[in-house]
């Protein structure tokens, strides 16, 4: 189960590191083409924000347990994912954008695994 959980957390991770990465440090204009939510729909500075909080994730599925320090911010690093693509899932739907919720979907479900794992062990 371990093995699983380093499995599915180091795919979050990357996933996390760079569209909060994107998010947190590119401009309006940059983002547009990739996330045409961004700016308009909800304002940069909530856009920068939810940036900062995938980094802050990203590092809470790895670090903790890693370190042997506090391992239970894995598990609540993983809820906070699933919360946060429930939110995203929920935006692209009152958008009418129903083609851009598959990977919404998919992180939803790795996120639930990683919740489920980090129980687990």
């Amino acid at each position: 189960m371990e093995i699983a959980y380093w499995i599915v957390a180091g795919l979050l991770a990357v996933v996390y590191v760079y569209s909060g990465a994107k998010k947190a440090f590119q401009s309006q204009e940059q983002l547009q083409p990739m996330m045409a939510w961004a700016g308009t729909t909800v304002p940069m500075r909530t856009v920068r924000f939810i940036g900062v909080v995938e980094l802050a994730g990203a590092a809470g599925l790895i670090l903790p347990p890693l370190l042997g320090i506090a391992p239970v911010l894995a598990l609540l690093a993983a809820v906070g994912f699933v919360i946060l693509q429930v939110l995203a899932l929920r935006l692209h739907l009152s958008r009418g954008e129903v083609k851009e919720t598959g990977l919404n979907v998919t992180l939803i479900v790795l996120a639930a695994v990683a919740v489920w794992l980090a129980t687990t062990w």
